[in-house]
């Protein structure tokens, strides 16, 4: 099944994002909405974005936030200081999706990412931090 939504780029948005991707996973609605808030954050609040999520093969989820500026690419700096406000989304994306990129076109960028499937419950809140039950010990 795949979900496409045309929106304005708000602060706003987020959270109805959030609310129309609600059968999907955790992880799908996290990053779907760290990625719209980069668009708020760096090409412009009201910018029009067009976010994708699609089941892929090998049981994976990719998401996609599609908006008309080409230049404003995303850069993974770090982690941030302990008392910014902000400046986490991408070090939570990284860490949460199988791989992420940026597709470029001349007059538009798509920022994506896949993820594992989650399965209803998948995601157990684990106090002090770290990975769900879903992660293997090295």
């Amino acid at each position: 099944m795949t979900v496409e939504i045309s929106m304005l780029a708000t602060p706003k948005a987020v959270p109805e994002l959030r609310y129309l991707l609600r059968h999907h996973g955790y992880d799908v609605q996290l990053c779907a909405s760290e990625l719209l808030t980069n668009v708020v954050d760096h090409v412009g609040e009201g910018t029009p974005v067009t976010v994708r999520v699609a089941r892929t093969g090998a049981n994976h989820t990719r998401v996609e936030v599609t908006d008309p500026d080409p230049r404003a690419l995303p850069v993974l700096v770090g982690p941030a200081a302990a008392t910014a406000e902000s400046g986490r989304g991408l070090t939570l994306l990284d860490a949460l999706a199988l791989r992420w990129g940026v597709e470029q076109r001349a007059d538009r960028k798509t920022v994506w990412c896949e993820l594992e499937e989650e399965t209803p419950n998948a995601r157990l809140p684990v106090r002090g931090g770290g990975r769900s039950s879903r992660s293997t010990a090295g």
